[in-house]
């Protein structure tokens, strides 16, 4: 019965080689789409993102000018001026709705810069558990037929296991380092917005005051 059960759970783990495989193949494949959207992104958005806040936020204090163009001519991100557009056009609303929908409209901007994020970090956690899966797949094996001498299955399978470990350790280096960065832009990005986002709700509602 032991020994049954020592097999079947051996055929178990043995089937799980293709599969753990695979998805390391998935993971580097993820990975690496990970570093061109990086890339991409410091072209596209980091590059872009000129505002002043100092300037910006007097601008929108002494309002000599209207406030759509002053957001428009923020040097801030086209996301960030899309937000602020949009709270700047609810004139009609009270200051109570507009603080409302500002809240809505930054809980939405992390939401976006968060989901970036997060799929960086799982590859974080995971990658070096599917390599340890790819690691110890193999060695029983590998194991086995070290006692029977077949040197050949023995290095093959030291090889796989070696081969996973390392490429599971790579996705996972480059994924915390890609989550780190974008951690960085991000926390700039979410705090430069919230600043002037308190600065615009302001300077409307004191349009609005007798």
């Amino acid at each position: 019965m032991s020994t049954a059960l020592t097999d079947l759970l051996r055929s178990v783990a043995s089937s799980l080689q293709t599969p753990v495989i695979i998805i390391l193949f998935i993971l580097v494949a993820v990975t690496i789409v990970m570093v061109g959207t990086l890339i991409a992104e410091c072209f596209t958005e980091r590059l872009h993102m000129r505002a002043q806040l100092p300037k910006l936020l007097n601008e929108l204090q002494s309002k000599e000018r209207p406030l759509e163009e002053i957001i428009e001519d923020s040097g801030l991100l086209k996301r960030q001026k899309a937000a602020l557009h949009t709270i700047a056009a609810q004139r009609a609303l009270t200051p109570l709705k507009r603080e409302s929908l500002a809240g809505d409209l930054l809980f939405e901007e992390r939401a976006h810069y968060d989901l970036r994020v997060k799929i960086t970090d799982i590859i974080m956690r995971i990658a070096p558990m599917f390599g340890l899966l790819g690691t110890l797949i193999p060695l029983g094996p590998g194991i086995i037929a070290l006692g029977r001498g077949d040197t050949l299955t023995l290095s093959q399978s030291l090889l796989t296991a070696f081969d996973t470990t390392i490429v599971g350790l790579i996705s996972a280096a480059v994924a915390t380092l890609i989550s780190a960065i974008r951690k960085r832009w991000y926390l700039k990005y979410m705090t430069a917005l919230e600043t002037v986002t308190e600065s615009l709700l302001e300077a409307m509602n004191e349009d609005e005051t007798p």
